[in-house]
Formats: C-alpha cells, sequence, structure tokens
C-alpha cells in the first residue's frame, strides 16, 4: 500500500503531472471568467467606437471587476497536486469573498475613467484647451495603476478599503516594477484587441490574470510580510 502511495506521489510531482494540473487550472479558470462575464461582455461586441458610448460600455465591464478578482484568488491559492485540484471552488470562494471590496474600488476607477476619457473625447466641445490631453492622460493611467494595486491587495488580503487604497499607492512607487509590468499588460491587451479583437483576448483571460498575478508578486511578497502576522 505504501508503494503505491509512493508510486502516486511520485507520478503527482513529476514535470509532465505538474504542465498536465497547471493546464487543467488555466482551462478551468478561463471558463469560469467567460462564464461570469460573457453575459455582459457580449453586448460590447456590439457597440460601435464611438465616445457616446463610455458611460455603457463603463457599466458593462462592472461585472469584469469581481470575475477577475476570483481569478486571482484561486490562481494564487491552487496548489497543481493532481490529487488536489480544486480551482472551480476557489474561485467561487475568491467570488463570494471579495465581490463587494472589489465594487468599492472597481466601480469608482470605471466612473474616473469614463469621465477622463469623455473629457478627452470632447475637449473642444466642453472646452479644454489641447494641453489639458496631457494631465489627463496621466491622471487616467496613475488611478489605473493604483486600481491594478489595489484590486490585487483586496482579492488576496483582508484589509479595509482605505487602507487597501493607501496601500496600493504607497507600493506603485515602492515596487516599481509592478506598475510597469501591468502598464506593459495592458499595453500588450490594448495591442490584442487592436490587432484582432476583444474576443481573442477574452479567450486568453487566465493567462492574462496569471501573468498579472506573477508581476504583482514583489507587492504582494512585501505585503504578506510587513503588514499580516
Amino acid at each position: 500500500m505504501s508503494g503505491a502511495a509512493q508510486t502516486w506521489r511520485q507520478f503527482g510531482d513529476g514535470p509532465l503531472s505538474r504542465i498536465t494540473s497547471r493546464v487543467y487550472i488555466l482551462l478551468a479558470v478561463e471558463l469560469l471568467l467567460l462564464l461570469t462575464t460573457v453575459p455582459a461582455l457580449l453586448p460590447l461586441l456590439l457597440l460601435g467606437r464611438d465616445p457616446s458610448n463610455l458611460p455603457l460600455v463603463a457599466l458593462l465591464l462592472v461585472p469584469v471587476g469581481p470575475a477577475v478578482s476570483a481569478a486571482l484568488y484561486a490562481l494564487r491559492h491552487q496548489r497543481t497536486d493532481l490529487t488536489d485540484l480544486r480551482p472551480a471552488a476557489l474561485f467561487w470562494r475568491g467570488y463570494r469573498a471579495n465581490a463587494l471590496g472589489v465594487l468599492r474600488i472597481w466601480v469608482p476607477t470605471l466612473l474616473w475613467l469614463t469621465v477622463l476619457a469623455l473629457n478627452l473625447a470632447y475637449s473642444g466641445a466642453v472646452g479644454l484647451s489641447s494641453w489639458w490631453a496631457v494631465p489627463l492622460v496621466l491622471i487616467g493611467v496613475g488611478v489605473t495603476l493604483c486600481a491594478a494595486n489595489a484590486l490585487v491587495i483586496t482579492s488576496l488580503f483582508d484589509f479595509r478599503t482605505r487602507d487597501v487604497l493607501r496601500l496600493a499607492v504607497h507600493f506603485v512607487v515602492r515596487t516599481p516594477g509592478v506598475p510597469v509590468g501591468n502598464a506593459l499588460l495592458l499595453a500588450a491587451a490594448t495591442g490584442i484587441i487592436a490587432v484582432f479583437s476583444e474576443v481573442v483576448l477574452m479567450l486568453l483571460a487566465s493567462i492574462a490574470v496569471l501573468a498579472y498575478l506573477r508581476v504583482s508578486e514583489p507587492m504582494i511578497h512585501l505585503i504578506r510580510k510587513e503588514f499580516t502576522a
């Protein structure tokens, strides 16, 4: 009996088994991401690229925040042991635990970015000089990078919203590699949408979330070390 258990342990620890388990985890998380976001994102694919649609786009993107948070939680906590693969259970646990906290950050972020984008799109109509484009873009980038940190922190730690925001801003400065990495991921996502379509990005969502998690590891490590027991 012990020999059989040892054989199974060795099989479960082998490189092929680890690769198989990671592929399974990513596929399961991908399906759950699609399940929780596609009903809202399908209408998004039908919208024209007119600035007047930006408020509706923001509304349709609301479910994306909790879904990405749940995926971060599942990918962070899932072991690669073939005998203990539970990505779906972890995804739903993260979704239930973090949805409300994530929405407190995600919805204001969408509102801020929508207002900034509308001001940029209609700068002439609202009487803004052309030089305003630079500070508005910088504000938008800053809001996005802070929100990216805040989403990870809310997904993996149990802090009050105001503390999450303070830590998010703090780690934009303290771990510059994290916001730079997130900026590159956003640029890659924008490139995929521009060259292919939103559908391709949706089909790569679990890989994108995994990359997002890996980029955030230095921040996660410091928070765990310095701000948790």
